[in-house]
């Protein structure tokens, strides 16, 4: 898609949109500029329109968006490992597992640890197929998985990693 044609696109007040969304750069694992550049594109503003207003070339946009996203994505990554290690229910799925067994597995856990699951068995099977990526290929669970479920009854799961 070209850019031309589109240079008079309007470019939110940066400063507006991380105030209202409470951004703090002291606790957030994003710098203001991640942040900034973040906001932006969340409203679809062109990485070329956000260059122009940082005074920056596009293709700086591009990479501070993808460390931004990448950022995100770690700090994700850490919440859902701290639950699943805090998690009153952890359920270790070997490799060779069928996934169609899983639910009943996670269902006894809860029972035993008197925490309630939300999920109905297939919701179950999904979020950890989901979650899994390629470590589930159809039924078949390729590698080791551990599923956690918090007090409140939600569901994490982890791909093993060496040295977990």
């Amino acid at each position: 898609m070209s850019d031309a044609g589109r240079d008079d696109e309007t470019v939110p007040d940066v400063d507006e949109l991380l105030d209202r969304a409470g951004f703090d750069p002291e606790t957030s694992v994003l710098t203001r500029r991640q942040a900034e550049v973040l906001a932006l594109r969340e409203r679809d503003v062109r990485q070329s329109t956000i260059a122009d207003s940082l005074g920056t070339s596009r293709a700086n946009v591009s990479s501070i968006e993808a460390s931004a996203r990448a950022n995100v994505e770690k700090a994700r990554e850490t919440v859902t490992f701290v639950d699943a290690l805090t998690a009153p229910v952890r359920v270790e799925v070997p490799a060779g597992s069928d996934l169609y067994d899983v639910p009943k597995q996670v269902y006894d856990a809860c029972d035993e640890a008197g925490v309630k699951v939300n999920q109905t068995a297939p919701d179950l099977m999904k979020i950890v197929s989901d979650a899994a990526g390629d470590a589930v290929e159809g039924r078949e669970i390729k590698e080791q998985l551990f599923v956690g479920v918090t007090s409140d009854g939600r569901v994490r799961v982890r791909r093993h990693a060496d040295g977990v």
